[in-house]
């Protein structure tokens, strides 16, 4: 690699580490190794694919490209459900209310159907209700 080109992949990396910070801290130190035994260049792929170049600082806030996840995953309906389920706690956890997480899933309903947004709003109200159990 030429040293201009190692400059640009080092900055990507940080720009993908600060936004994994901002959507939740602990995603700031996963080590991708497994990833790299899998596919050998996946994680950087994947990285410059998702924070690189989508994710960066002078874009969308954390909180709101959660919401945005959140709704592309209402409209995918059930086959999402381990990944809704996590981005819910990531959004709440980037600052997203419970009302303003289940207003982007009623929104939802006129693109993707009743069934997928009643499923979606099931999903997070399960959330809502682990939270509330772990603080207590």
């Amino acid at each position: 690699m030429t040293d201009a080109f190692n400059k640009m992949f080092q900055q990507m990396l940080q720009s993908g580490q600060e936004m994994a910070r901002a959507f939740n801290p602990a995603l700031e130190h996963v080590d991708t190794k497994a990833f790299e035994k899998l596919v050998p260049t996946m994680p950087s792929d994947m990285l410059e694919m998702w924070f690189g170049k989508t994710f960066n600082r002078d874009g969308l806030d954390a909180r709101t490209r959660l919401l945005v996840t959140i709704a592309a995953m209402t409209v995918q309906g059930a086959h999402a459900e381990p990944q809704l389920r996590l981005t819910i706690r990531h959004a709440r956890e980037a600052g997203a209310s419970a009302r303003e997480i289940a207003e982007v899933i009623y929104q939802m309903g006129m693109f993707g159907g009743i069934p997928a947004m009643q499923k979606a709003l099931e999903i997070a109200q399960g959330v809502f209700t682990e939270d509330e159990d772990e603080t207590e």
